[in-house]
């Protein structure tokens, strides 16, 4: 869904999403401020496009997603509500085979990702931040699952996503009311995980995934498969599946060096192998 300063036409646009690699670093960038990034499903291309691209990219251990001109997403573009043909099959599938893809190239990412929030992130947009590892906002920032207010339901994973962070009680506060929350409120109920001052935003988010980009690629990848899939498994499935990631990682070159880099006080230099 989208706020309604989104309500005029869409036009693609080849800038409309801008991906970039500095260093182990990968930043996502939803460039639409004129509609506040509200996204096109061309956009949902390029952004699924994107996040499989740093997957397969062994230079890039992190991955942070944010918006341009002050605002990370109001959600799907309106335009493109209205130009899907008005049948159930034709609706259901602008969501199955175009908004979801994200959804999908997110669960096929083993690397960090983190979404960092300034301004709106409503509807679509704050799901799309919710399937994010971590999440930092601004001060400023307005998070809001407001689909009800417009009649619709959550379609991109917010009632799946948001109880998981807040607790079922909160979050269906939060959609069956579309209230908004800023990015105090939403840091004390553990919908994001830091929150900064506005100008702060970036350079903090960017610190913090340079210190997770200085990490064993291979134990962070590990790790995050493990705290997802355990979600699902008893704690004896999980302690089985763990013991095997241990005897994996104690076999690679990344682990002989952290071990070499501790005894030498010295910052180890990963490689991935």
């Amino acid at each position: 869904m989208s706020d309604e300063n989104t309500a005029r036409p869409a036009r693609p646009d080849a800038d409309e999403l801008i991906y970039t690699v500095d260093g182990a670093i990968a930043t996502i960038t939803l460039n639409r401020p004129q509609v506040k990034n509200a996204f096109t499903l061309t956009m949902i291309d390029r952004w699924a496009e994107a996040l499989r691209s740093a997957a397969a990219d062994p230079r890039v251990r992190v991955v942070v997603v944010t918006g341009a001109g002050g605002a990370f997403c109001s959600g799907i573009d309106l335009a493109v509500l209205g130009g899907i043909e008005p049948t159930p099959i034709a609706r259901r599938r602008m969501l199955t085979e175009g908004v979801h893809k994200v959804a999908r190239a997110v669960l096929d990412l083993e690397k960090p990702l983190i979404a960092a929030i300034s301004g709106v992130a409503v509807g679509a947009g704050l799901d799309m931040a919710l399937m994010c590892d971590l999440r930092f906002a601004g001060r400023s920032a307005r998070l809001a699952e407001g689909y009800i207010k417009i009649g619709l339901v959550p379609g991109d994973g917010g009632c799946y996503l948001l109880p998981r962070l807040v607790g079922p009680a909160k979050a269906l506060e939060l959609l069956l009311t579309g209230d908004t929350v800023d990015g105090v409120e939403a840091e004390r109920i553990g919908m994001v995980n830091r929150v900064y001052e506005d100008d702060e935003l970036l350079d903090a988010t960017y610190a913090f995934a340079g210190r997770l980009a200085g990490m064993s690629p291979i134990s962070a990848a590990m790790i995050k498969k493990t705290v997802y899939q355990s979600q699902t498994m008893d704690l004896r499935a999980s302690l089985d599946m763990i013991a095997s990631h241990m005897a994996i990682v104690q076999s690679t070159e990344d682990y002989a060096e952290a071990r070499a880099a501790f005894t030498e006080r010295r910052t180890p230099d990963f490689t991935g192998r």
